[in-house]
């Protein structure tokens, strides 16, 4: 019987992925009762499934649950998760991501989270057991559970739509803190004074929002009033931001909204009440989805180049899938602030 490794990491980089090979040298028993322990529990004693789960806890193994003459090929299949599919502000990006995908002669297969870590890193678990050969995420992996869980399955992952100094893998995004101050620049620098912001209460959102208050402090403004909303955000729940907004300040000239669809909710509600935009009342949103130069007033938003995040996503998993290096692993796509009508 062979003792455990001096450090079960360096198998793992070794090989890409902690194996069960692995797990039962660090569990002291042979690869077949491993096995056995993690998929006949009954037959084998408490001691030993009580070794082989804290050997599974420890290295973050996840099993494969490709049929054994499988799990050498390359399944050609990406996954990607999203928090939700109810909101179109991904969409491009899984669009995007879908084509460039297809012409490599890969397939997609979406999962949808919420905006819950736990779905996430049970929806994480179930795909890493299929072994694809790619996941690309959306926003940053926060959960230790789920980080460990992608070290160990040595499965190329992107994250996107986020910027951080430790990506688990690949990035490619863009800085939401510097979305947050850029609006607030932009919009003290066309003589708003008395700002606010309405924002869903993501994770993401709560970033731009904390970056535009403190540079609207910055810039010498009260700090603004904060409206926050359930995510995914709606056309109702815009106006009836707009509604609380107005009946505690109705002092405020200017708002930035965490969507589009936030946007055109408060779009809407100033028009029933009369409320000129922007003359009365600035709107800015965030995504530029295809309606936002539509509107009359156009809307002022913030544009994130969502088919670029979704065409070098794709790129990655692609370059690493077929064993490509990859040089530059961090992509800041930036973003731009596209001025209409409503600020």
């Amino acid at each position: 019987m062979s003792g455990p490794p001096a450090n079960p990491k360096r198998s793992r980089r070794r090989s890409g992925a902690v194996t069960l090979h692995d797990v039962a040298r660090l569990a002291e028993v042979a690869p077949i009762t491993a096995s056995r322990a993690l998929n006949t529990p009954d037959r084998v004693s408490p001691e030993v499934l009580q070794r082989v789960t804290d050997a599974v806890r420890r290295t973050g193994y996840v099993p494969n649950l490709l049929a054994g003459g499988l799990a050498s090929t390359r399944s050609r299949l990406v996954a990607a998760v999203v928090p939700t599919i109810a909101g179109p502000v991904f969409l491009q990006t899984i669009q995007s991501l879908t084509a460039a995908l297809e012409a490599q002669g890969y397939q997609l297969m979406l999962g949808q989270t919420g905006y819950v870590d736990s779905r996430e890193d049970a929806l994480l678990e179930a795909i890493i057991g299929r072994r694809p050969d790619g996941i690309v995420l959306t926003g940053i992996m926060h959960s230790a559970h789920g980080r460990q869980r992608l070290l160990a399955a040595g499965i190329p992952v992107v994250e996107t739509w986020d910027l951080t100094p430790t990506p688990i893998d690949m990035l490619v995004g863009f800085s939401h803190v510097e979305v947050g101050r850029a609006v607030a620049a932009f919009l003290h620098g066309r003589g708003r004074r008395r700002l606010a912001v309405m924002a869903g209460d993501d994770e993401r959102s709560a970033r731009r929002h904390g970056a535009f208050r403190q540079a609207a402090v910055a810039l010498g403004l009260p700090e603004p009033a904060l409206v926050t909303v359930p995510a995914p955000t709606t056309l109702g729940s815009g106006r009836a931001a707009l509604q609380q907004l107005l009946a505690a300040d109705a002092s405020v000239d200017a708002v930035f909204c965490s969507s589009d669809l936030l946007a055109l909710g408060v779009l809407t509600e100033a028009q029933a009440r009369g409320l000129a935009v922007p003359a009365q009342l600035a709107v800015m949103g965030f995504g530029d989805l295809e309606f936002a130069a539509d509107l009359h007033p156009g809307l002022t938003t913030v544009r994130i180049d969502s088919h670029a995040i979704g065409r070098q996503a794709a790129r990655f998993i692609v370059e690493r899938a077929e064993g490509r290096p990859v040089a530059e692993r961090v992509v800041d796509l930036g973003f731009s602030i596209v001025e209409r009508g409503s600020a």
